[in-house]
């Protein structure tokens, strides 16, 4: 069986699993929750954090008020080399929730046990390792869509931060070259094996135009979401990703005006070509 490549829509909240009385809040704020197992959680909290997880999980499938729609809930995983990851996946298994985010991804080997087991994952390339096996990851069955880590990619090559120092009276600085290389990386490889590709969350809270600047840039490039760790960066990814009232009247008439002009016609001062009439049919499918 083909896996489903779908989400929910552009925003995807992180929320630690050890927190259950945030669960509902954040996928309230959010088009889909990251109930995050990995990083989010003390060691000391882990096994919490599954209990609280299957929790929620057997209300959903009751059906009760206010339980989460397990079409929206991503569960993220410890990486496979862990103690923690099948004791993880054991918790997942009493739940309803099927969508995996596997953390620190490096081979495609590691995703066979979650295809068996009739998961779709979300495969986080945040390692040198997994960046360089970034292909073969993509190319798995049971992946649906990749998700690039920027820190704790740095982190697994000894560098210090994945971002320059702010400059131009900028809030955020960007990305360092490596940090970029693995960006488009990963966005390539995804698109190339016909996957989701999801951008890397954005650290500075308080720095809202650098998040839009950086969404809208991902949305443009041919990301399908962008994932963030506070619900007040929800609104603004969604807002990014969505084509505005002037792209949506732009697209409305290029796509009329080709109905009447068989091959290549110059538009509105532009030439107009088959890639550029499936840019316009993606902005009115947003």
């Amino acid at each position: 069986m083909a896996v489903d490549l779908s989400l929910q829509g552009p925003a995807l909240l992180f929320c630690p699993a050890d927190r259950g009385d945030r669960y509902a809040k954040a996928l309230s704020a959010a088009d889909s929750v990251i109930l995050d197992l990995e990083d989010a959680v003390a060691p000391a909290d882990k096994a919490s954090a599954r209990e609280q997880l299957v929790a929620a999980g057997a209300a959903s499938a009751r059906g009760d008020e206010g339980a989460l729609d397990p079409a929206r809930v991503i569960v993220r995983v410890n990486p496979a080399d862990t103690i923690d990851h099948p004791l993880d996946l054991a918790a997942v298994a009493e739940t309803p929730y099927r969508t995996l985010m596997l953390a620190k991804a490096e081979s495609a080997t590691q995703l066979d046990a979650l295809q068996k087991a009739g998961y779709r994952v979300l495969a986080l390339c945040e390692t040198a390792a997994g960046i360089a096996r970034v292909a073969e990851i993509a190319a798995h069955p049971a992946v649906f869509a990749l998700m690039w880590g920027a820190e704790d990619l740095a982190a697994s090559m000894g560098g210090k931060s994945s971002r320059l120092d702010p400059a131009d009276g900028a809030q955020t600085g960007i990305y360092r070259d490596f940090a970029r290389f693995a960006r488009t990386r990963m966005l390539i490889e995804a698109k190339a094996a016909g996957k989701l590709a999801v951008d890397s969350v954005f650290v500075n809270i308080p720095d809202a135009d650098g998040l839009r600047a950086e969404a809208t840039d991902a949305s443009a490039s041919g990301f399908d979401a962008t994932a963030c760790i506070h619900p007040s960066q929800a609104a603004i990814l969604r807002s990014a990703y969505a084509a505005s009232p002037e792209e949506m009247a732009w697209a409305e008439r290029v796509l009329d005006e080709a109905t009447r002009q068989p091959g290549v016609f110059r538009f509105e001062g532009k030439m107009v070509d088959e890639p550029v009439l499936r840019q316009a049919r993606a902005m009115l499918s947003r």
